[in-house]
């Protein structure tokens, strides 16, 4: 029903837009970053309401400003990290701090060990599925991947997402990779 507003969501809208209201940011930001969030929330991305798609993009913008200036470029790289996660059932946040952990939201990143993109897919798995002619700097590319590959690890992996964790990033039994990561999802990523 357009327009309509669930009565259980009310408190947290109004808790999100009086947010708005009272914040130190820039008024031509948060201008800009409303006017992306109404395109992102219409957009087809996998949000199960349109209410909590505009909190949940408005909240993890914000926590992704430290690592990247543009609203535009967070609000695009936030809808294409929810929806390629939720597809898999796997939670934003914790693909949000693998990222920041790997690559710290650098989409051109390639580690040592060749590791590219976002969530530094290793380039032998294009060659192992038959698809080479991809580009693991394209983030979408890259997070379907990275995605899929956190999946199967977790699945692997039910009753521990740190093994699930030193597993994807190579590292099973170190707990160094999954402690960073779990670090940065409790203290950056997880709602408040």
């Amino acid at each position: 029903m357009a327009g309509y507003i669930n009565p259980v969501f009310l408190p947290l809208l109004l808790a999100a837009l009086l947010f708005l209201a009272t914040s130190p940011a820039k008024a031509t930001t948060d201008s800009e970053l409303r006017e992306l969030l109404q395109q992102a929330i219409a957009s087809d991305s996998g949000y199960e309401d349109r209410f909590a798609a505009e909190v949940w993009l408005l909240d993890m913008s914000r926590r992704l400003e430290k690592f990247i200036d543009d609203p535009k470029s967070r609000i695009e790289l936030l809808n294409q990290i929810h929806y390629e996660a939720t597809r898999l059932g796997i939670e934003p946040e914790l693909v949000l701090a693998i990222i920041e952990v790997e690559s710290r939201f650098d989409e051109f990143a390639i580690s040592v060990s060749g590791a590219r993109g976002l969530m530094q897919v290793m380039p032998f798995w294009l060659d192992e599925i038959g698809i080479s002619d991809k580009n693991l700097f394209k983030i979408r590319t890259n997070l379907r991947m990275g995605c899929t590959i956190l999946r199967y690890y977790m699945d692997m992996e039910p009753d521990s997402l740190s093994r699930a964790l030193a597993r994807y990033n190579g590292s099973l039994g170190k707990t160094v990779y999954p402690n960073k990561v779990i670090t940065a999802l409790k203290k950056h990523w997880f709602k408040q």
